[in-house]
This record gives structure tokens, C-alpha cells and sequence, in this order.
């Protein structure tokens, strides 16, 4: 799939949306819409190394889809890369930008893109118009995270982890 991206501004310190978007914990607060059946394949939320598995559903078909935080360049700058699709055997990486506006002003921008090797993969994502879905799922997901950012929403939207201690993480 050709690249998708979508962009917003938030009347939020840069710092603050970095966080936010950092913590995979808390990813299905602004992404639940498109995706489903979300958990961490880590204790650690946040940082390099952090991972999640997901359902994405979009267009005719749902594509299981697992991510990991790749790169961090705080605080305007996160890669993550995973795999998904049948087998799993779909590359897709996300990346997320930063830019500071005036005063307290944030452009968020996300790109989000698969390179499906296979013959069958590739036609699968042409049939279903994934990408048409992906970028109107990532426009509304960007829509929902200024909303939380703006109205300070998010103090107890994060997952949890089966097993995790709640008091060693901090995970509520």
C-alpha cells in the first residue's frame, strides 16, 4: 500500500502530544474506531521496544497487525515498524511528526504504509481499497487525539497487562 498520511494541529505543547503518542498503552483511546482486540506485547508502554498486536479493520477485510516503537527522536520523531496480514508476512511501518507552531501550537502528522511482497497480499489490498480507509481512519484518529490533548482526557484511558504487575508499572 502507497503510503497514507494525515495531519492535524493541537493547542498542545509538543512535548505533551509526544508523550501521549509514545505510550502505546494508550493508543486505543484515540484509535479504537479502526482498531480492535488491542494488547501489549511488552510490560513497557513506552520507549524502544515497546510493542502491541491489533486487529486493523478497514475496507472489506481485517488484517491482524502487530507494531513495535523503532526509533524515538524526542520530542518530534517516532518510528515503528511491525508486520502484518496473512502470516504476518506484510512489513508496515508508522511514523509519527512533531512540529512545534506558534505559541503552544503542534502539527501531528502520521504516514503509515505496508510493502506486501506477495502476489496475493498485494491484490488483496488493491481489491479492498485499503488505503482510501486507512487514511480516512487515521484523519479521524489524529480528530480524536487533538480532542483528547485539548480536553486533558486521558488520565485513565491506558490498557492494561495480563500478568503485569499494576504497582511495579504504574499501569492503573
Amino acid at each position: 500500500m502507497e503510503p497514507v498520511s494525515a495531519a492535524v494541529e493541537i493547542d498542545v505543547p509538543r512535548q505533551r502530544a509526544f508523550e501521549l503518542i509514545g505510550d502505546l498503552s494508550l493508543r486505543p483511546s484515540f484509535t479504537d474506531h479502526f482498531i480492535s482486540d488491542f494488547h501489549l506485547t511488552r510490560i513497557e508502554s513506552s520507549g524502544v521496544g515497546a510493542g502491541a498486536r491489533f486487529r486493523f479493520t478497514a475496507g472489506l477485510r481485517d488484517v491482524w497487525a502487530d507494531t513495535a516503537i523503532e526509533v524515538i527522536e524526542e520530542p518530534h520523531r517516532i518510528v515503528e515498524r511491525g508486520r502484518g496480514g496473512r502470516s504476518n508476512r506484510i512489513p508496515t511501518t508508522t511514523v509519527w511528526e512533531l512540529l512545534e507552531g506558534t505559541g503552544s501550537m503542534t502539527t501531528v502528522r502520521v504516514s503509515h504504509w505496508t510493502e506486501p511482497a506477495h502476489p496475493l497480499d498485494r491484490a488483496l489490498e488493491r481489491l479492498t481499497a485499503a488505503s482510501i480507509s486507512y487514511e480516512r481512519a487515521w484523519r479521524e484518529a489524529l480528530r480524536r487525539l487533538r480532542d483528547l490533548l485539548e480536553a486533558e482526557a486521558i488520565s485513565d484511558l491506558r490498557v492494561g497487562i495480563a500478568g503485569g504487575n499494576p504497582h511495579a508499572t504504574g499501569i492503573p
